[in-house]
């Protein structure tokens, strides 16, 4: 039930945390995990916003306390620049619908592996249809490793913080200014990774690479320069870049060069002393979801490994860099995971097929599922494409019906959220094997320092 108001969330806590205007101290951390934080989630998605901010900040301040600590990977991916480690690809999960039990199953899963390399993340189209802000995301994912017993630094990304080709090219200043807007906003959410997503504005009708490539470098040394500005102080967060939009040409490793030799000058330009990225987003094949057939069934993908491999090498031993990305990889057969690992393929991005799984669930209840469809229709169907089938057109919509069922899907019985954690848990666990992404606790530990980034309390709930 969602609190009425923040007298009644504090009276709720008492006993079981100590607020006051320097934090929280969780007085009993095994209420805290058994029965508060499953109530203070609700409050912090569903209330009014008084309610919201407050049990946000509560449960930020609770994790910091317990040493869960929004995190920057960068010291890790630094590592794998220098060759301290190799033969590992670091799962970077996008989470829709559901969020505060997905989350829990991959954790729990991290937990069974010795793995505390692993990513949440959401993308900036995710934002915008799943009804998620970044603070409530962070809440989530922070409430999850809470619950769970997680220690130690979480990783929390900003995924594809795309500029559009079309807004750009209308109005260049307001896009940017308006994705600076969401990059703040993130930082400050706790997402201490953000990937910036350029690669939409690359020209390949440019005569040389490196004019193709030119607009993409140059806005990502800007943006890069507005995230060091931006940090908290001694967090150094982990920029990703991109260029190969996803679903379209395949990248090259003169892309990448005529990248990283444009980049780099630019982003001294700025400031000398500025790290850049950590790693790069490659196109191989992939696309968003996959390609639905006309059965609903997702068309085979000739996934090109051997460019992962050799731009990976390159990024490692010419600018030392932990390596490369890939995108839209969860709908690959699971005999194709393995070789992520194998080509030292740096941190792959994982979203549809989490998605389907829940959709698919014989313990999600038909009903509620009937009732998603029914909206995509109703709100989607200019999305339908003249030559679609029913099967694909429900296959490339659904991602829309989270949003708008956050609260029917949050307070489904436990024991239905509990089956379908279980089977996602077992998804995950699988991923951690073939990621070869196991045991990686201390690595983690060694690498990276977590920095407690401490907020003040919202106005009026501490006296």
């Amino acid at each position: 039930m969602v609190d009425q108001n923040v007298e009644s969330l504090m009276k709720k806590v008492g006993g079981v945390l100590k607020v006051t205007k320097s934090g929280v101290e969780v007085v009993d951390a095994k209420a805290l995990r058994e029965r508060v934080i499953d109530e203070l989630i609700i409050d912090a998605c569903l209330g009014e916003k008084s309610v919201q901010d407050a049990a946000r900040w509560i449960i930020w301040e609770s994790a910091l306390s317990l040493g869960i600590v929004p995190s920057s990977i960068q010291g890790l991916y630094e590592a794998r620049g220098k060759n301290a480690y190799s033969g590992m690809t670091v799962p970077a999960v996008n989470i829709r619908g559901l969020t505060y039990d997905v989350a829990r199953a991959l954790v729990r899963a991290g937990l069974k592996n010795n793995s505390a390399a692993f990513i949440f993340e959401i993308a900036k189209s995710e934002i915008g249809y799943t009804f998620q802000r970044p603070a409530e995301y962070t809440t989530l994912c922070l409430a999850a490793a809470i619950k769970e017993g997680l220690k130690g630094p979480i990783f929390i990304q900003g995924d594809h913080c795309q500029v559009g080709s079309k807004k750009y090219a209308a109005s260049p200043k307001e896009e940017v200014e308006g994705l600076k807007k969401l990059i703040k906003e993130e930082i400050e959410g706790g997402f201490y990774n953000i990937d910036i997503d350029t690669s939409t504005v690359v020209d390949l009708s440019k005569p040389t690479v490196d004019e193709q490539q030119r607009l993409n470098f140059e806005l990502a040394a800007e943006f890069t320069d507005f995230i060091r500005k931006s940090e908290p102080k001694g967090v150094t967060v982990s920029v990703g870049g991109e260029i190969g939009e996803v679903g379209k040409k395949n990248s090259t490793p003169e892309e990448y060069r005529a990248y990283m030799k444009g980049y780099l000058a630019k982003l001294k330009e700025y400031n000398p002393k500025y790290k850049g990225i950590s790693k790069m987003s490659i196109q191989t094949g992939t696309t968003h979801g996959g390609v639905p057939l006309a059965d609903g069934k997702v068309a085979a993908v000739n996934l090109d490994f051997g460019a992962l491999e050799t731009i990976g090498k390159i990024a490692r031993e010419e600018y030392g860099i932990g390596g490369v990305v890939q995108h839209g990889a969860s709908t690959l057969p699971a005999e194709a995971f393995h070789r992520f690992p194998e080509t030292e393929t740096l941190e792959v991005h994982l979203a549809t097929e989490f998605q389907n799984m829940i959709y698919e669930s014989k313990n999600l209840p038909r009903d509620l599922r009937d009732k998603m469809y029914k909206w995509l229709h109703e709100n989607s169907a200019a999305d339908r494409k003249p030559d679609m089938t029913e099967e694909q057109f429900i296959y490339k919509t659904r991602k829309k019906g989270f949003g708008p069922f956050k609260k029917e899907l949050m307070t489904l019985p436990e024991a239905t959220r509990q089956a379908i954690r279980n089977e996602l848990e077992a998804k995950f666990d699988f991923l951690f094997k073939k990621l070869a992404c196991v045991n990686t606790a201390e690595l983690v530990n060694k690498h990276v320092k977590p920095v407690a980034v401490h907020k003040a309390p919202p106005a009026g709930l501490v006296k």
